[in-house]
């Protein structure tokens, strides 16, 4: 089942996909500081993207610390934009929800930079950084919420959910904050 809600006239939805097969003018990628590809959603988005993605981080970027971002073409996906987010590893320490809400914090800001008006989300650091869901989906959200409120761009967020339970755990997120 997909979940959308509106925030300050602007929408955000919950739906279950892939997010390198997203529309939106911009998708968000997993990445790592050393943003050298890897495995999961960031190694999926580089194989549906193409080499010149990679090109193109080389050429510009010395790597990306975590709890930010960095910002290049889509490549071969529909989306125009790849947003290179860099979550924290899971530690159980109070620095985790901060770096991971500075990760969609700074892709947010990039929107705004860039006049990207639609933005889809992986749910950043719960795979292999092993940050706990129904920890992680409530700092995402609320972060995105925020910025929502705050800022006109981007319109549109979609968090791009690859599976029920990671879905399951958003949902359940999303019914607890303020929209």
């Amino acid at each position: 089942m997909d979940t959308r809600v509106e925030i300050a006239g602007r929408v955000l939805e919950l739906v279950r996909g892939d997010i390198t097969k997203e529309t939106t003018e911009a998708i968000a990628n997993a990445a790592n500081a050393a943003l050298a590809g890897g495995g999961g959603v960031d190694g999926a988005i580089h194989r549906a993207g193409g080499p010149g993605i990679m090109a193109e981080l080389r050429a510009k970027y010395r790597g990306c610390p975590t709890g930010s971002a960095v910002i290049t073409g889509g490549g071969r996906l529909a989306a125009k934009w790849v947003l290179h987010a860099v979550g924290p590893r899971y530690r159980g320490s109070q620095e985790d929800p901060v770096l991971l809400a500075g990760a969609y914090r700074a892709c947010l800001e990039l929107c705004v930079a860039h006049a990207i008006r639609s933005v889809a989300f992986p749910s950043i650091s719960t795979g292999i950084y092993g940050y706990p869901l129904d920890e992680a989906a409530p700092v995402a959200l609320g972060t995105v919420a925020d910025h929502m409120h705050k800022k006109p761009l981007p319109g549109h967020v979609r968090f791009v959910l690859f599976d029920e339970a990671t879905l399951n755990a958003y949902e359940r997120a999303l019914a607890s904050i303020r929209v």
